[in-house]
């Protein structure tokens, strides 16, 4: 009765979907390989399909064990798949050279049948300094971050469709006359392009360059209130922000969070000690400003009903990503994701 009265004033519905960072290691994992943790990685895209979830996405990391390059992963899912979409949080622009990664991803698309959810950003410490110079781009650190946008600005140009490129007089096919785009062409991908966001003013650049906002559990900590309502109002400042500058289409929102029930002994061997069951205060590398990380929700499925209705950011969102502990594997990952799918989410009001 409680949810019921909640849901009467704020719509709670939500898409519901997971996101694995695809890690794989040799010790204390049951995914030992880079084969192993791909094969997983589609392997619960289907088996979430199935328990009626709406997103499978992937966390992407270079020189890391885990998920590199998202397109080939993302094309397996969307070949053992039919409905759910596939999405990335998030490919690092300081990487990516906007025109191939243009090409990829619209390629991706078409494979998928229109399920790209892409999630893009300047991305998040690595496991080597300055990684993208290995990529061929000599920046310092600095400089990273304005190109990071004005390529993200690029890719999001060139999936408008505007041809652009002169054609050769003596072309090897026969082609139609005037200036050519990449091909193939996937017209509505634009709409499906996410940027993670770290702080209000990000956010509010997100809104104005037509993307859909992507919040994760970190946040800068930009005033002494618990995360939650930190991350709900950036959402609330992109939504005024999109509303402002007028775009024809109707923006999608998303937050993460790490929701694990204890419904058995294994859960609670696993999670109940020592997980951050509290927000924390801390610095990334290279952030001059510090950071709030948001509380993994761990404990009996009632117990945590009563603590994710008071999630403002959650009430903001149309989205909820559940991170997945990757290395379990996948039979209790579907264990996980049944237990939210079937004991919280119709609880709370997100089914």
């Amino acid at each position: 009765m409680w949810a019921q009265t909640l849901n009467e004033v704020i719509d709670m519905t939500k898409k519901i979907g997971f996101l694995s960072f695809g890690f794989w290691q040799q010790n204390n994992s049951m995914v030992t390989s880079a084969q192993q943790a791909y094969e997983e990685s589609v392997d619960l895209a289907v088996e979430a399909e199935k328990l009626g979830m709406d997103g499978a996405w992937y966390r992407v990391h270079h020189f890391a064990d885990q998920i590199g390059t998202p397109y080939p992963l993302m094309a397996a899912v969307g070949a053992k798949t039919s409905k759910i979409e596939i999405g990335t949080g998030l490919v690092d622009m300081r990487y990516e050279n906007p025109f191939m990664m243009a090409e990829n991803v619209m390629s991706t698309d078409v494979l998928t049948q229109s399920r790209v959810e892409l999630g893009v950003g300047r991305g998040s410490p690595e496991q080597v300094k300055d990684g993208w110079q290995y990529f061929g781009y000599d920046y310092s650190e600095e400089e990273i971050k304005e190109i990071a946008r004005q390529r993200t600005l690029k890719f999001l140009e060139l999936l408008k469709g505007e041809p652009f490129a002169e054609p050769n007089p003596q072309p090897m096919f026969p082609q139609a006359p005037g200036l050519r785009r990449l091909e193939p062409f996937s017209p509505t991908l634009h709409k499906r392009i996410w940027w993670g966001a770290g702080s209000q003013a990000t956010a509010v650049w997100a809104a104005q360059q037509g993307m859909n906002l992507q919040s994760s559990t970190l946040v800068n900590y930009e005033s002494n209130e618990p995360f939650h309502v930190q991350q709900a109002k950036q959402l609330q400042v992109y939504k005024a922000a999109w509303k402002q500058a007028g775009h024809d289409f109707e923006p999608r929102t998303l937050v993460t969070r790490s929701i694990m029930p204890i419904v058995n002994d294994q859960d609670a061997k696993l999670f109940a000690q020592g997980t951050q069951t509290n927000d924390e205060v801390g610095y990334l590398a290279y952030h001059q400003n510090p950071t709030i990380f948001g509380k993994m929700f761990v404990g009996e499925p009632d117990q945590l009903i009563k603590e994710l209705a008071e999630d403002q950011a959650i009430q903001e969102a149309d989205t909820v990503l559940i991170t997945v502990p990757s290395t379990l594997g996948v039979a209790y990952n579907v264990h996980l994701l049944s237990s939210i799918m079937n004991d919280i989410a119709p609880a709370l009001g997100w089914r």
